[in-house]
C-alpha cells in the first residue's frame, strides 16, 4: 500500500504543471547585442578602459596612481558613458573621482534647490538662545 501512495504522488509531482513557476526568457532589443568594441589597458601605475556595443551603449575610463606611497596612494580616475534610457532619453555622464570624491555630472541627474535665505524669525531665536543660553541642570546620581 506504502508503495501504491508513493508512486501515486510520484505521478502527481511529475504531471503537475508548474509553467507559472517557470520565468520567462526575455528577448527584448538589447537580448542580442554584441560588443564591438573593447579595449583594455592596465600597468603599475594606472589603467584605462574603453567598450562599445551594438545597441549603442559605450562607456570608457582612465585611471592614475597619484601620491607618494609613503603619505598612501591613490588612483584618480575619470570616465564618460553613453546609454539610451527604455524611455527613449539620451543618457550622457561623465564623472571623476579622486580625493573630492566621486563627482559625476549629466543634464539627467537631479540638481539640488537653490539655497533659501534663513527667516527671521530663526534668526532672532537663535539670537536670544546665543545671549541666554539654559542653566546647567544638577543631576542625581542613583
Amino acid at each position: 500500500m506504502k508503495f501504491f501512495v508513493a508512486f501515486l504522488a510520484l505521478a502527481a509531482v511529475a504531471a503537475a504543471d508548474v509553467s507559472h513557476l517557470v520565468q520567462k526568457e526575455y528577448r527584448g532589443p538589447e537580448a542580442d547585442a554584441s560588443v564591438i568594441r573593447n579595449d583594455q589597458d592596465v600597468s603599475h601605475d594606472g589603467f584605462a578602459y574603453g567598450f562599445e556595443t551594438s545597441n549603442g551603449i559605450a562607456a570608457q575610463a582612465s585611471g592614475q596612481l597619484r601620491g607618494v606611497p609613503a603619505e598612501g596612494e591613490a588612483v584618480v580616475q575619470a570616465g564618460q558613458s553613453h546609454y539610451v534610457a527604455p524611455d527613449g532619453q539620451s543618457i550622457d555622464l561623465t564623472w571623476v573621482a579622486d580625493e573630492n570624491g566621486f563627482q559625476p555630472q549629466g543634464a539627467h541627474l537631479p540638481t539640488p534647490p537653490a539655497p533659501q535665505a534663513i527667516p527671521e524669525y530663526i534668526l532672532r531665536s537663535l539670537e536670544f538662545i546665543a545671549a541666554h543660553p539654559p542653566k546647567p541642570e544638577n543631576v542625581a546620581r542613583a
